[in-house]
């Protein structure tokens, strides 16, 4: 490989000839040999963005250091990092410095490099034109919320509303179908399918929304406030300005953080988003959970919904298919439960003017993000979709239901109702039977009060 020889304030150090990332990104490969895990694309491209507003901004307030030279130059080299054209010169990993600050001059060192080459000549300095008016501690909370935001926004909430008009799809075609209830894991009184899948329904309804909500506080931006939320080296107005480019060039609304001290040292917005993120993951937990109870079998469990066999489902037992969209979903949920703690104890490490476990936070926000939005859209299409009733079954369920006493109860009272329930249990007889036999009702008395698809 060969190599060139860039320097920065601790001096000269070697860094590839075909990448355009300068010394300080070089130091950090070298320093931070720490797992696998890169900084997200997402935070890349929402750095893009913001050096783009940055450029434009300076341009407007102070042209006689950001020239059109240059910001012609920034402008294009921002379009290359926006469209993945530079992916392979963003090497570092989340484990680095807490504020992101090496993430931050990997960016500004990979568009100056950029434009230089195409120039052939050395037209920006990373820190002087393209980090102008900003601090790392002020830029990456910004791409932290530009990411959180619009990740969420273009991702998450399609998939789950694609995951929604399924369930009222399938509420539909399933409406009118009696079956028994469960509290507790135990028979209870009935109810319909398409109930049921209204309940489903409208949790991720409320997620949505909530998610919604949560994503306002994000929209906020730290940039302006420089190192430590004074502004200093930011012209007048930048930070405001630099919040409408933001908007303009995302398509989405930012503004700039009302208290920039506030927005430099807590994360509270994020861990607020998250906590929507939770709710959401919850409640598939128990989608998923209800429909693979509903799916188990096929002959000595519920049985009363099929879903789609879409693979083997043992290396031993032959014809064997397993509930695996199921499982996905949940071990899905797991891992968002656990990055909500990450985000939370991240979010609690902030010390007087800056929080420096930003790059542990926004990773496992985005994770959270990019799972959630797949696993809805992979259990849609390879699960919910193919969901089919077992009326039978259904039906069989619903009349074997000791719970179904509870329309006596009126008739009865409480207590022989539960009589009637433990005599049928205990000796294998129907309820008709049991109350008959212990004179509660005539037969025919019974058979005008039971009529269990009428309990809905």
């Amino acid at each position: 490989m060969e190599y060139r020889k860039e320097h920065d304030s601790m001096g000269e150090i070697l860094v590839p000839a075909d990448k355009y990332w300068g010394a300080q990104t070089q130091r950090s490969l070298i320093n931070f040999p720490i797992g696998t895990e890169k900084m997200p694309v997402e935070i890349i491209r929402a750095f893009a963005v913001l050096k783009l507003a940055a450029a434009r901004v300076n341009a407007r307030l102070q042209p006689a250091r950001m020239t059109e030279k240059k910001l012609s130059a920034i402008e294009n080299a921002a379009a290359a990092v926006s469209d993945g054209s530079l992916d392979d010169n963003f090497p570092l990993v989340v484990w680095q410095t807490g504020s992101g600050t090496q993430s931050n001059m990997n960016v500004n060192e990979v568009i100056a490099g950029y434009a230089n080459a195409l120039a052939g000549e050395k037209v920006l300095h990373p820190n002087d034109d393209v980090n102008m008016s900003q601090s790392s501690n002020d830029t990456f909370p910004t791409a932290m919320h530009i990411a959180a935001v619009t990740e969420t926004e273009r991702h998450l909430l399609p998939a789950v509303q694609i995951l929604i008009d399924t369930l009222i799809t399938l509420e539909k075609e399933n409406e009118g179908i009696v079956k028994s209830g469960r509290t507790h894991l135990e028979d209870a009184t009935p109810i319909t399918f398409s109930q049921e899948i209204s309940g489903w329904r409208a949790s991720l309804e409320k997620d949505a929304e909530m998610i919604k909500a949560s994503l306002e506080p994000l929209r906020a931006l730290a940039l302006g406030a420089t190192a430590v939320g004074t502004g200093l080296n930011a012209p007048k107005g930048f930070d405001t300005a630099v919040a409408a480019e933001i908007s303009a060039i995302t398509g989405t609304d930012f503004v700039t953080a009302e208290n920039k001290f506030h927005s430099l040292t807590s994360k509270g917005e994020l861990v607020y988003a998250h906590g929507a993120l939770k709710a959401l993951a919850a409640d598939l937990m128990k989608i998923a959970n209800d429909v693979r109870w509903l799916a188990s079998g096929p002959r000595c469990g519920l049985g009363e919904i099929t879903i789609p066999e879409n693979e083997p489902g043992s290396s031993i037992m032959p014809g064997k298919v397993n509930p695996t969209q199921c499982e996905a979903v949940t071990m899905v949920s797991v891992q968002v439960m656990g990055n909500d703690a990450a985000v939370a104890i991240a979010a609690s490490q902030g010390n007087f003017q800056l929080n420096v476990f930003m790059p542990v936070c926004i990773y496992n926000y985005l994770q959270s993000v990019r799972l959630l939005s797949d696993v809805c859209l992979s259990f849609e299409k390879n699960c919910v979709r193919g969901i089919k009733a077992n009326r039978r079954k259904m039906h069989e369920n619903l009349h074997n239901s000791l719970m179904l006493v509870t329309a006596l109860n009126p008739h009865i009272g409480y207590e022989n109702a539960a009589k009637v329930v433990h005599k049928a249990h205990g000796e294998g007889l129907s309820l008709k039977q049991a109350c008959v036999e212990m004179g509660f009702l005539t037969e025919e008395r019974f058979d005008e009060l039971f009529h269990p698809e009428q309990m809905v």
